[in-house]
């Protein structure tokens, strides 16, 4: 092993010790992957987010052909604030099998796998390239990838499948929920409550549109028949956090709050953001005919395109001959796999670990896992060099 090749957990242990939390920025670890691909030869391709503090990248190995693979996983993780560790999240540590530190399964061992295995990819005399596509703000929204695909489309990218490599197991997930999160700040009128009738409650308006994504999604759950695979089996919608009020005998005259909508393929996101709009237009009016200043202020934080099971789709074809997965899978997590889907590529999730263990104190990911993704990538390497 020359000095700049190193072993699947050697990368795995160098990018889990960048502390890239999605408050935080990527950079130093996408440098040290452009400056490890460079040195084995491999020109790469930062896209940076508009204020430069973030980047994507990605890297071609093999001919610069069209029918190639893109292996796709995001750098960033989530905060370990609050969280209790039995050991430093940003230094991977190998205990009875399983390798702890942050982002080691969500999802910075296939990203170690993808750039342990380079070397590998150019000693194949590879047919058709494998594409490195590493992202920034998967974990708040999914941002980063819309820079990145557009980017290499730009570049007049044509590859023939997408693998996301998200954790699953290694099972072959053909689709997810797609994923729209906002937030409504309610401005009310206030005064004493025993004159409520001259007051407009924020809080109270906010608890009619909180109700309304309850009575959503009851309608939602009244409604589904058929077996799509999905748990639950239908659109969902929740609040996550609210604000609000001063006091219990003043109508409250500020209150927000966060909320999601994730919805099942063929259900499309923008359908449920007019109904709520057309019930704040409703409510806003109510409001307004008490007091003029009153009103509502909505802003969707972020949009994330559901990923629909595809009919003879390429990757899951390519998928399911390497590992010889037959079930079907789908997940109502969201992952940038919509974004691929959307430009027109054929995509699947399929990496190494176990989405239970994502996002959690002592993050870990299996040897038996990594060792899996090894696996996996290394006949999808003799796949193309045929």
């Amino acid at each position: 092993m020359t000095p700049r090749e190193m072993t699947p957990k050697e990368m795995l242990a160098k990018l889990v010790s960048f502390n890239t939390e999605s408050q935080r920025s990527n950079l130093d670890l996408i440098h040290f992957c452009r400056d490890y691909l460079a040195g084995l030869g491999v020109e790469s391709t930062l896209a940076h987010s508009a204020d430069g503090e973030k980047a994507n990248l990605y890297a071609t190995i093999g001919p610069k052909v069209e029918g190639g693979i893109v292996l796709s996983g995001h750098t960033d993780v989530v905060p370990v604030a609050g969280q209790d560790w039995t050991s430093d999240p940003w230094t991977l540590t190998e205990r009875d099998g399983k390798l702890y530190g942050r982002g080691a399964c969500d999802m910075k061992g296939f990203d170690a796998i993808a750039l342990a295995l380079v070397p590998e990819m150019l000693a194949a005399s590879l047919k058709r390239p494998i594409h490195i596509a590493l992202s920034y703000d998967e974990e708040v929204g999914c941002q980063g990838a819309r820079v990145l695909i557009k980017a290499m489309v730009e570049a007049g990218l044509k590859p023939a499948a997408v693998i996301v490599g998200e954790p699953s197991m290694m099972q072959v997930v053909t689709g997810h929920k797609g994923g729209l999160r906002m937030r409504t700040a309610v401005r009310g009128h206030a005064v004493h409550s025993s004159q409520m009738h001259a007051g407009v409650s924020a809080v109270m308006a906010a608890g009619e549109l909180i109700h309304w994504h309850s009575e959503t999604m009851a309608q939602n759950k009244a409604r589904t028949t058929a077996d799509n695979g999905f748990e639950p089996p239908y659109t969902t919608l929740h609040v996550g956090v609210v604000h609000g009020g001063t006091a219990v005998n003043i109508t409250a005259e500020d209150c927000s709050f966060t909320h999601e909508v994730r919805t099942i393929p063929g259900e499309q996101y923008e359908q449920y953001e007019a109904l709520y709009r057309a019930k704040m237009a409703d409510l806003s009016a109510r409001m307004q005919a008490i007091a003029p200043e009153t009103g509502i202020d909505f802003t969707i934080t972020s949009d994330t395109p559901a990923m629909a099971p595809e009919e003879h789709g390429a990757a899951e074809e390519l998928c399911r001959r390497l590992t010889g997965d037959n079930a079907r899978h789908v997940v109502a997590y969201g992952t940038e796999g919509g974004l691929f889907q959307r430009a027109g590529w054929s995509t699947v999730v399929c990496g190494p670990g176990d989405i239970a263990q994502a996002h959690q104190p002592d993050e870990f990911i299996t040897v038996a896992q990594l060792d899996a993704g090894v696996d996996f990538v290394r006949k999808l390497i003799a796949d193309l060099a045929r």
